[in-house]
This record gives structure tokens, sequence and C-alpha cells, in this order.
């Protein structure tokens, strides 16, 4: 299969006008790519859209009513088709605290669809976090990290967890970001109140992602300036940001692009039950949550409980509040939504390129989508419109 596009963002390039073939297998691949007239007829001319390669989202707890933490096939169908529609093509199902007990379940359950590409692979978002900094987590079942808990549950994974966010002041986090790093998963450091120094003890143990920066985090205090300038001024992390127009204020977003260069931002939705759906009420892990105006609380308290976004309006709020021309916004967001969370956990996404599998996202000139296609076979397909 042979597209024509008005414009095709690679992950590299931006190529205006632009040509991509897709083998069509049991997992499509990109066969060749290129500007200019293509090197045969095109199959089909998707004509004045914008391709980019499909997002990555590497934080999310769930999407159209249905939550990862109930580690049910069922559920997390409805979530990953959800996300799906919406663009993302590769999808890490996060996980809230939870007790010992419960958490082997979970993961359990949700390694069988790590099996069965559902989706691929799990973020631990605890339970080793601190209480201080708890977010949307109970509070009561955060614990120290202890080592033979870590195996058990790296065990029950086999291979499927990718990510463990953990607070390094907690006795014995040092000791387990090693033994998390040994086993061939990320660490990554989140809902902390560490200082400056304990975060820079954990990146020289082995952290390498500063889970959603800003938030369920210490802030900068012009004496001790804590996680988030620790997490920035090393190249070797790459930080998450919730790019919803609700977790970070636009000039945040623009102040950690700059600071922290074109290839250490991931963006993230931490899409919760409620993503795609009404106000109303929702749960996350054991806590309710109200969703009000699109934007989810613990219920009774004004504490943000993740978000209700989707990838496109990550992506979209990236683009338009970067500050930078179109062009140089729309490259900058692809390679934040699509290459480096795929680079960060070690999925293989390096974007739009011959023998890579073929996953893009058809989007409109509003950068709304209208076209998604995964491993060379469309979840939406475009529409006459968009020829």
């Amino acid at each position: 299969m042979l597209l024509t596009v008005d414009t095709l963002l690679t992950g590299r390039e931006l190529l205006r006008p632009g040509w991509i073939e897709i083998s069509q297998g049991s997992k499509g691949t990109v066969g060749a790519i290129g500007t200019g007239a293509p090197p045969r007829p095109a199959d089909r001319d998707l004509g004045a859209v914008t391709v980019v390669p499909g997002f990555v989202d590497t934080h999310l707890h769930g999407g159209g009513g249905a939550n990862f933490s109930t580690a049910s096939a069922a559920e997390t169908a409805t979530a990953v088709a959800l996300h799906r529609e919406h663009g993302t093509t590769t999808l890490v199902a996060s996980l809230v605290t939870a007790s010992p007990a419960e958490l082997l379940r979970q993961v359990r359950e949700l390694a069988d669809d790590v099996r069965a590409g559902m989706i691929d692979g799990i973020h631990l978002e605890g339970p080793w976090l601190s209480t201080t900094r708890c977010g949307a987590h109970q509070p009561s079942l955060m614990r120290d990290p202890d080592p033979s808990e870590i195996d058990r549950v790296l065990d029950a994974g086999a291979g499927a967890i990718r990510m463990i966010t953990l607070a390094p002041e907690r006795d014995g986090a040092l000791a387990a970001i090693r033994q998390i790093v040994d086993a061939g998963v990320v660490a990554a450091v989140g809902h902390t109140e560490a200082t400056y120094e304990q975060t820079r003890a954990a990146i020289e143990a082995g952290a390498t992602v500063g889970t959603h920066l800003f938030n369920a985090m210490r802030p900068i205090d012009r004496r001790e300036p804590g996680p988030i300038v620790a997490l920035l001024e090393d190249d070797r992390i790459t930080v998450e940001l919730i790019t919803d127009g609700v977790h970070v204020d636009p000039a945040i977003y623009r102040h950690v692009t700059r600071s922290a260069g074109p290839d250490r931002v991931s963006l993230i939705t931490d899409a919760m039950a409620a993503a795609g759906m009404a106000d109303g009420e929702y749960w996350l892990g054991q806590l309710e949550v109200t969703v009000a105006d699109g934007v989810a609380r613990v219920a009774g308290t004004q504490t943000v409980a993740g978000g209700t976004a989707t990838m496109d309006r990550i992506f979209r709020f990236a683009v338009n509040h970067s500050g930078l021309p179109r062009d140089e916004a729309l490259i900058a967001a692809v390679r934040q939504a699509s290459i480096n969370p795929g680079r960060a956990l070690g999925l293989g996404s390096s974007g739009l390129a011959p023998g890579a599998t073929a996953d893009l996202v058809v989007l409109d000139s509003d950068l709304a989508v209208t076209g998604v296609l995964r491993q060379g076979s469309w979840v939406i397909e475009p529409g006459p419109g968009d020829d």
C-alpha cells in the first residue's frame, strides 16, 4: 500500500509532500518513504492532511470508563480501544499503589494482556512512593521497597514490566533502583519529597525517567532545588510532562523543552477511566474520583487525580503552546509524543522509517485524528473527506 500525503513527519524530518509505502502482512512495516513524486501511482492520496508516527503513551491508567487496576481483559480492551482511536498505537498500562497481594494479581493479569498484544508493557506507579506527595494514591498502602517483594513482582510480570516509579528518599530506595535496573526495567523518580542530593543519588543508582515532572513532586526552592532541578539538569534523564492544560501551565512546557532539549521530554496522558467520558464519578485504584469540567480530582478534595485527555489532545497542546513556528512545533511534538517515550522505555519506536512497524496517525488541519494505522492495518480508516 502506497500512500501520498501533503505533510509527512517521520520523527527525524518533515516531508512536504511526502509518500510512504507499507507492507500489509501479519505485522505491517514501512517499506520505503520519500518526498516529491512517489515511485509508482499511489494506492491512496490522503490529500491535505498531516501524517505523524503513532503516539506512544508510557503512562496511563485507563480510559473509556475502564481502569487498568481492575486487571480484567475486558476492562483492558475497553481502555485500549479508546486510546487507539485517538492515535495511541503503543501503550504502557500504569498501576497505582495496591496491597502486596493485589499488586501481584494485577501484574499477573496485565502480563497476560502484554503477551496477547493488547498492551505493550506495565508501569508500576507505586507502592514505593512518598505519603507526603501521594497524589491520587492510597497513603496507607505505601511502603518502603523490599527486595523480596520487588523480586516477586518482577517474577509475576515475567518480562512485561517496563518501568517502576519510586521515591528515592524512602528507606532502601537506592538499592531498589539498582535491583530494578539490573532486572532490565526502567527506574523512574516520582511522587517524591526528595532533596536535590537524594535525587542525584537516585540518578547515579540508575534512574533514567522523571515521572510527570512538577506533579506530586517537591517544588523548586531557592535554597533546596529538589528533584525537579536534579532531573532537568542531567542529560541521562527523560522527563514526563502531562500537557493537557491542567497539570502544567504552557509556560512550564516551554521552559522544560528549552531546558531539557528536544530529545528528553516525553509527553504522557496519565489518563484514568474518565478519559473519553463525560463528567461524573469514577475510580482510580481504590480512590473515588470526581470529574467536573473535564478535570479529575480525588473525591472531596482539590487534588488532581490523573488526566482525562487522550494523546491527540496532548499533542495539540504541545504544538499550539510551544512558541515555535508551526513546522518546528510539529517536529518537536512528534519527538515528544512518539520517539522519546519509546526510546526511554526501550519500546523500539523509531518513528516512520524503512523496516519500522507501520504505526501512523492521520491529522486534519486542526490536528484532530481522522485515521489511525497500527501494524499496517487501519484502526480508523480515513473517510472520503480526507482524500
